[in-house]
């Protein structure tokens, strides 16, 4: 299966957590964006991008690469995602169903990958172990953010324009 497939499916399952959640989702047209879904949370709007993760036999635990990549024909680069390109970062363990959800800003602020560690076996937990399943971290983003206040008006009452069949 290759990465482009991997992250089909992942978007896929992420899509369809949210609808569950009883959220709107919305996908962009093309993959030219930072992120890959928008997610519509009471009325919110909040980017989101979605990255499948593998798992890495000779550690014993899951990676996700926090970069974005640009391929063509000859080269691949990879370059680090801003603050600015979205608000939460999905990652996505294909063969045990599990996602985590990051905050933009912590999400970029792991080196080049954020390594999920699924077992029991340690002492203490990962740093990422708060973004385990932590959907609430979206509906709590959404309900926390200002939402303007728009009153309704009759067209040609908004601004001081006459309306020629008005006039």
């Amino acid at each position: 299966m290759n990465t482009k497939l991997k992250g089909d499916i992942a978007e896929q399952a992420v899509t369809l957590r949210a609808l569950k959640q009883g959220w709107g989702v919305l996908r962009p047209i093309g993959d030219r964006l930072p992120y890959d879904l928008v997610f519509d949370i009471g009325g919110r709007l909040l980017k989101v991008q979605v990255k499948s993760a593998w798992f890495d036999t000779a550690r014993g635990n899951w990676v996700v690469d926090n970069r974005r990549t640009k391929t063509n024909r000859r080269h691949m680069v990879r370059s680090r995602y801003c603050v600015n390109d979205f608000d939460f970062a999905i990652a996505y363990l294909d063969e045990i169903d599990l996602m985590y959800v990051f905050p933009v800003d912590v999400f970029i602020s792991y080196g080049s990958e954020i390594h999920l560690i699924e077992t029991n076996k340690r002492q203490r937990k990962p740093r990422s172990a708060a973004y385990r399943e932590a959907w609430m971290l979206m509906a709590h983003w959404a309900a926390l953010e200002e939402t303007p206040l728009c009153s309704l008006a009759k067209l040609g009452e908004a601004g001081s324009a006459v309306i020629p069949s008005q006039a």
